[in-house]
């Protein structure tokens, strides 16, 4: 099987697994923007819980951005290294205002898709997944956030070498996913990599794409410790 044909097939079996989506939009750019740098190093309840803080207390993000640091810091504390969040928020909406005019960033829907991704990771404290979740959940581009799941699950199935770090395996994996499949892969990957191919020892005996899977860097002797009495091609997602 060649590897286009292993990575069609992949695809296709977490879509039966865990469906088809039918995009929407979770934020406009700009809040998505602020919410994923919330995000980073916490979890979606976390980040989420603060921006909801953030508009809040200072009801839109224009006001937010004329706020003092402290107090920005003190409405997202929730979603962690708030010292660090704040400044970075204020000083992103900031520059916003400076580059383009305005809190707006729909103007990224008409550009080239890397030019849109260059014009975000100029910006302070956005990375590559924090640029691809705004251009994906906000404005509908086929740019693909590696997360942490779908890091694991890719170098486990060795979509890509496994020294490649995660902020490179966006651009391996965004070249790989045919675009209109770049929104169910992400989802249905991070859905595997919870319920199924987890950290530390993933459930491979219950996996459906374990005839497919090399395996790469799991312990394998952990995995039959824990999971060596299940059948294989079991429910997927139990135990």
């Amino acid at each position: 099987m060649t590897d286009e044909g292993r990575l069609a097939e992949i695809i296709e079996k977490l879509d039966q697994v865990y469906g088809r989506h039918v995009w929407r939009p979770r934020a406009d750019p700009v809040s998505e923007l602020v919410l994923t740098i919330l995000s980073q190093h916490t979890s979606d309840v976390n980040s989420h819980r603060a921006f909801e803080g953030l508009i809040g207390r200072f009801g839109s993000l224009e006001r937010v951005r004329s706020a003092a640091v402290e107090e920005i810091a003190e409405a997202v504390r929730s979603a962690g290294l708030s010292n660090v969040k704040a400044p970075r928020i204020k000083e992103v909406l900031n520059l916003l205002v400076e580059r383009h005019g305005s809190l707006e960033l729909g103007f990224l829907a008409e550009m080239d898709l890397d030019e849109a991704r260059r014009w975000l990771t100029d910006l302070p404290g956005v990375g590559p997944k924090t640029a691809a979740c705004v251009l994906l959940f906000s404005l509908d581009r086929p740019a693909l956030p590696v997360d942490t799941h779908v890091y694991r699950v890719a170098r486990r199935l060795a979509l890509f070498d496994p020294r490649t770090t995660p902020d490179q395996a966006h651009r391996i994996l965004e070249g790989m996913v045919p675009p209109a499949k770049v929104y169910d892969f992400h989802l249905n990957m991070i859905a595997h990599g919870r319920r199924v191919c987890k950290a530390p020892v993933p459930i491979c005996p219950r996996c459906v794409l374990e005839c497919l899977c090399p395996k790469v860097g799991v312990d394998l002797s952990a995995v039959a410790a824990r999971f060596g009495s299940l059948v294989s091609g079991g429910t997927l997602g139990q135990g």
